[in-house]
């Protein structure tokens, strides 16, 4: 595997280096990058594909420009003879979720790639309100949506991950951002909680989609170096272009870094790629690869004052025992789209081998056998004169996972602990109806149903494993109005149901140190449900945007740290918990003319991000009315950039939680207050050269990034990841 991985990157590496433009297209001046989540407007031609039947009704004509399912026209790209068409541009993706009465978000690539280092989701996420994501170590993150996945402290719960529509996340539900590269995308889709319906979404949080670009996109080649503190370096390249009735895009990165902290070495290679062929001008058929090797060091949690005082101090168990997280990847996909007069129909298939070595506690040599289908059919006509937009489909993810462990020997493979062999199953179907019963308002009802399985068999065991098999049957119902009050303005509401299965992880079971503690194993555990309420608005017009929704769940049986062994969280069910906030986002032309005036002029531009969370358990018979742990109270996220027509921009950004949270369910141990602030300076005038220098946490600040959380934690407890020190990065990006 992990050869074949590095000449597979070689060889993309060469020919992204090497290849002539192929049909490339130019491109436009560069757009504001938006701190809120929406593309920024692109110029589009006026020309159109033209009508089959010329003979069709003014209301049928009526029907075919419904702006729902977004068709591609030849007028989407300028000078292309064909576009891919099952695969949007960023600004179609925008008219697309924003048929959605909830909160959702696209993060185009121009509103990170160019201006900062772009090494970890958290570059892609920082200013999408209502996301919480905080480095831990390497390319890991804790993410959270709506407070999602907070008791779970290692991989990813809560929030489902795609990659071109392909699950990123395992079959019960794990995920780890090894395998995100930020580098590899043209956008970003953010669906938050009930409103990724169309995933199959089995979480609270919502889901993610990364998209990667086509060789039918604008300026397919290029070539990109960053570099900067803590031996951080990376060499990206792509290339693609069109001939015909085919087109194709790969690319590829390789990095390293020795890491702030102790023990904190790593070193991934990723391709991204796809080829498609258009078998006629309504049918076109894509296929996908992607492959991974990723090599990362673990400096684990620390106390609270050891990440206050020593924040490069890694764990010292993690050092004796060499502590890895080891991932090899290939994953495989084809999509096949047709289009009809007024209804777009997609499918396809998918699978995924993935080894995860992971020498931790024990050492962990896991593989991964995924494979899944899916369905989506969308019809957008009009109805004895009213619009309506139909959208109905199914999921399939299933998989197979080979689980070993054996004694962790000085991060070698002792004598084996256990050997399982799991298999999850998930079958989901879902449909929704948007009816415009005015012009500018629907009214919007849907439902999700899910099926899922979780087995296990147990080959051999000295770690109290069992035998057992749980089934879920689910259904996550929604209802909600979305009201266009102009071209550029949405206001929306919805109530939803969301569900999340448990994973094999979740479970607790006596042990030496506490007997007492309850045998609940996981095929015990029930499924965590929820009903959110939602309400919000959003517009963007050309000086200004911003986003603002609140909500309110009301979670049953939320998978929670109700009882901990050996210092670490075991997870099971809570009774009734709360999560509520306000997510409120703006970007703005405080300034124009400052000292260039005319029709382009220069700008100082504020983007702000903000997230309130309250989260706490509802009469708890244990923790009453606490605070749930592992997410602030409040999260700002800002910056202020000088901009100026050629292309040359600089300005200031800070990060602030002006409140410590808790990390235990007790509430007794708080992590601890902090402002961070940096400054970035570059060019980027939608050319071919783009270049930026970025300083972080100038002030160099300890702090305290991200936590773990626990039951009952003590002054002592290993819960803290430091955030990184005073760091220097740039980058400078070549594309034709």
């Amino acid at each position: 595997m992990s050869s074949a991985v590095r000449r597979l990157l070689v060889c993309a590496l060469a020919g992204a280096i090497l290849s002539s433009p192929v049909n490339a297209q130019s491109n436009g001046q560069k757009q504001l990058p938006p701190v809120t989540v929406e593309a920024p407007p692109q110029k589009r031609d006026a020309t159109s594909r033209p009508s089959r039947d010329t003979n069709r009704s003014p209301r049928t004509a009526r029907a075919r420009r419904a702006p729902a399912a977004p068709v591609q026209s030849a007028g989407d790209q300028i000078g292309a003879s064909r576009v891919a068409l099952g695969v949007l541009s960023a600004q179609q993706a925008l008219k697309e979720i924003n048929n959605t009465p909830g909160g959702v978000a696209i993060v185009p690539a121009e509103a990170y790639r160019n201006s900062t280092v772009s090494n970890t989701i958290k570059d892609i996420l920082d200013y999408v309100p209502g996301v919480f994501a905080q480095p831990k170590w390497g390319d890991d993150t804790r993410l959270s949506i709506r407070g999602s996945g907070l008791s779970r402290n290692f991989h990813l719960r809560g929030v489902q991950l795609y990659m071109d529509g392909i699950p990123i996340n395992t079959a019960d539900g794990y995920g780890d951002f090894q395998e995100i590269d930020p580098t590899a995308y043209k956008y970003v889709a953010v669906y938050k909680g009930g409103n990724a319906l169309q995933y199959g979404a089995n979480s609270l949080g919502g889901a993610i989609n990364f998209v990667i670009p086509t060789g039918r996109d604008p300026l397919p080649n290029g070539v990109s170096f960053d570099l900067g503190a803590f031996g951080f370096k990376r060499l990206q390249a792509n290339a693609g272009g069109a001939n015909g009735p085919w087109d194709g895009f790969v690319t590829a990165s390789t990095q390293a870094s020795d890491g702030f902290r102790d023990h904190s070495f790593g070193s991934s290679n990723r391709i991204n790629g796809n080829i498609g062929y258009q078998i006629s001008p309504d049918v076109e058929t894509r296929f996908y690869f992607n492959a991974n090797e990723v090599r990362q060091r673990i400096p684990g949690s620390v106390d609270r004052t050891t990440a206050l005082t020593s924040p490069t101090s890694a764990a010292p168990i993690n050092v004796a025992n060499d502590w890895q997280r080891n991932i090899d990847t290939v994953r495989i996909a084809n999509k096949t789209t047709i289009r009809f007069e007024d209804t777009q129909v997609e499918l396809g298939a998918f699978g995924v081998d993935r080894h995860l070595m992971h020498p931790i506690f024990q050492w962990l040599d896991y593989r991964y056998k995924d494979y899944g289908a899916f369905a989506k059919v969308t019809d957008d006509r009009f109805i004895g004169g009213f619009r309506n937009r139909f959208v109905a489909g199914f999921n399939i993810l299933n998989g197979t996972i080979d689980a070993q462990q054996f004694v962790n020997v000085g991060g070698f493979k002792g004598t084996p602990t256990s050997s399982l062999l799991q298999k999850p199953r998930n079958y989901s179907a879902y449909a929704e109806n948007s009816f415009y019963f005015v012009p500018n308002v629907a009214f919007v009802a849907g439902t999700q149903y899910l099926f899922a399985v979780r087995d296990q068999q147990v080959n051999f065991s000295t770690n109290g494993d069992v035998d057992g098999r749980s089934t879920f049957s689910l259904w996550s119902p929604k209802v909600g109005l979305l009201w266009q009050v102009d071209p550029t303005w949405q206001v929306f509401g919805n109530v939803s149901g969301s569900a999340e299965v448990p994973s094999f992880g979740e479970s607790v079971s006596p042990n030496f140190l506490n007997p007492t503690l309850p045998n609940i194993p996981f095929f015990l555990i029930k499924p965590q449900t929820a009903t959110t309420y939602e309400i919000g608005t959003r517009m963007k017009r050309p000086d200004y945007a911003w986003e603002i929704a609140f909500y309110r769940a009301n979670i049953d049986d939320e998978l929670l740290c109700l009882y901990s062994a050996f210092g670490n969280c075991n997870v099971t069910n809570a009774n009734k918990t709360i999560h509520q906030g306000v997510e409120a986002g703006a970007g703005a032309a405080i300034f124009r003319d400052v000292f260039v005036s005319g029709p382009v002029s220069d700008k100082i531009w504020l983007n702000v991000a903000y997230t309130l969370n309250d989260f706490r358990f509802d009469n708890d018979p244990v923790f009453g009315n606490n605070q749930l742990p592992g997410a602030p109270r409040h999260f700002v996220r800002a910056e202020l950039l000088y901009k100026h027509p050629s292309g040359l921009y600089f300005g200031p950004n800070l990060e602030w939680v002006p409140q410590a949270y808790f990390v235990d369910s007790a509430n007794t141990l708080i992590s601890s207050a902090y402002a961070i602030w940096g400054l970035k300076a570059g060019f980027d005038n939608g050319g071919p050269v783009t270049g930026y220098i970025e300083a972080r946490n100038i002030a160099n600040k300890a702090y305290i990034a991200s936590a773990s959380i626990i039951d009952r934690a003590t002054p002592t407890s290993p819960l803290f990841e430091p955030g990184n020190g005073r760091a220097v990065y740039a980058g400078v990006r070549y594309r034709w």
